[in-house]
């Protein structure tokens, strides 16, 4: 093997990376995304069913739930590690919110309290976004820390 083939493989593996790379952050754009019209689906049926939350969760839901994952990736276009980083925060603590208030805790927000005529959409909106936040968190702590990511 000679010089110039040592160079092509090394930059076949150098754009190989880039290529994994930009697919796991295409994929976690998508992630971020979806997640935000879940949401939106989500509240809705949160508010036809009538399912209240206090000042406190609403303030949590806003600017965690909604606007972190958003402005995680705003940041990531400035300063990718503080983006990625605040995309895997926020769709964790996010994860976390939905399940103990949606599976765990008995109350307004489980899914088995929620009106009958709302309870498939309800129940529904929340198992999707459980299952994108953690996909989107987990995605992004693997970008963070720069593990290879199957294109």
């Amino acid at each position: 093997m000679n010089s110039n083939d040592i160079k092509v493989m090394s930059l076949a593996r150098l754009l190989d990376r880039r290529s994994a790379r930009y697919s796991a952050w295409r994929w976690l754009t998508a992630a971020v995304l979806g997640h935000l019209v879940v949401s939106i689906v989500h509240g809705v049926a949160h508010s036809e069913a009538q399912v209240p939350l206090s000042r406190a969760a609403n303030f949590f839901v806003f600017a965690v739930i909604l606007a972190g994952p958003l402005a995680g990736l705003a940041l990531a276009s400035f300063t990718e590690r503080i983006g990625i980083w605040v995309i895997a925060v926020t769709m964790a603590s996010a994860l976390v919110f939905g399940c103990v208030n949606h599976f765990v805790l008995a109350g307004p927000d489980h899914v088995s309290q929620v009106a009958e005529r709302w309870r498939p959409i309800f129940t529904t909106t929340a198992a999707l976004l459980a299952a994108i936040e953690g996909l989107a968190s987990a995605l992004a702590v693997r970008i963070a820390r720069g593990r290879k990511i199957a294109p």
